[in-house]
């Protein structure tokens, strides 16, 4: 009776092949931008490696994928291309998650691949979360113009504070995803397709009727707030928007000269007001569509009013200062000195 043969083991292309149709597309149906980011890190690391071995990427083997190869594409990462340690895990998270679905695949392999996932990540300091006070919102928010664009600006900006989007999903938004009667909200698609609904103010519903009926031919599924094209504007314009108005409420808040402001900043301002209105973590963490409420009590740890108030409610320890006085025994050994 012949002896049964392992079947052979598929080779690099195919396992990179399988990891993006198999596995992330049809098994885990993540989002079309999660799978470019884990594309972007492969296509990184290919490149890299491919420099450093004098290989294409088709004769990779995953017996390359050694530690030293992939410490050094990370610290190429961070010498070279400048990112920060945070872009740098990241990358090194998608090469891992590959890594893993190899050793299901290649058992021959599973040796190499546990070395190769014994790189770590890489610790670093979160920096406080920025984000501006009530008085300096109002002047970047500013009163709507009556030109086109500085109708939309507003909008868009009013929709940034009220909802607390990301850049991402507000320029995402469809007419459609607007509900204006009864229970006024909007629908966001967030990452990993994950959908959640936020209720407008009232001068929100009013700016968007508004804006609405000055644009009859936005509707279905055109973009709620376009660009000049009638497309979706691109993060790159709203940044250029915020920025025009951020300039012109410096003159009414200076204090806005000394603080670095993303269309990031608003999200973080909405979640910040909301925590000092008194709204609940698990609400704030439902509202912005984070997956857990400790990214949440990070605008806790930001907010320093907050914490001294929480300190007022302490009373402090009744204890005086005294001089402090030497033991003769301590007094005596100095002198031998």
């Amino acid at each position: 009776m012949r002896k049964a043969t392992a079947p052979k083991p598929p080779s690099f292309a195919a396992l990179v092949q399988q990891f993006f149709t198999e596995y992330l597309v049809a098994q885990r149906a993540l989002s079309p931008r999660t799978v470019a980011c884990y594309r972007d890190a492969l296509m990184l690391f290919l490149d890299f490696a491919g420099c450093r071995l004098g290989k294409t990427p088709t004769a990779m083997q995953l017996v390359d994928m050694r530690p030293e190869l992939i410490l050094a594409f990370l610290d190429h990462l961070e010498q070279d291309r400048n990112n920060a340690v945070r872009s740098r895990n990241l990358r090194l998270t998608a090469l891992r998650a590959f890594l893993k679905f190899a050793a299901r695949r290649d058992v021959s392999s599973l040796h190499d691949i546990e070395r190769a996932l014994a790189v770590p990540m890489k610790r670093f300091e979160r920096p406080l979360l920025g984000f501006l006070s009530r008085a300096e919102m109002m002047a970047v928010l500013g009163q709507p113009g009556t030109t086109w664009s500085s109708q939309r600006d507003h909008l868009l900006l009013a929709m940034l504070y009220n909802t607390g989007a990301r850049v991402s999903e507000i320029i995402g938004v469809r007419v459609v995803d607007v509900v204006l009667e009864g229970g006024a909200c909007v629908h966001l698609h967030g990452k990993g397709r994950k959908l959640r609904s936020i209720p407008l103010w009232g001068t929100t519903v009013v700016e968007v009727r508004a804006w609405l009926r000055r644009n009859p031919t936005l509707r279905g599924e055109a973009a709620l707030l376009p660009n000049r094209d009638g497309q979706a504007m691109h993060r790159s314009n709203v940044a250029q928007r915020l920025a025009l108005a951020v300039r012109r409420a410096a003159a009414e808040q200076p204090s806005l000269h000394k603080k670095h402001i993303s269309p990031h900043t608003l999200r973080h301002t909405s979640a910040m007001h909301l925590l000092q209105s008194g709204v609940p973590f698990n609400v704030i963490a439902l509202w912005l569509g984070h997956e857990s409420t400790t990214t949440t009590h990070r605008y806790v740890e930001a907010d320093l009013a907050m914490k001294e108030k929480a300190l007022a409610r302490l009373e402090a320890p009744d204890t005086k200062m005294r001089r402090y006085r030497a033991p003769d025994a301590l007094m005596r050994f100095l002198q031998t000195l």
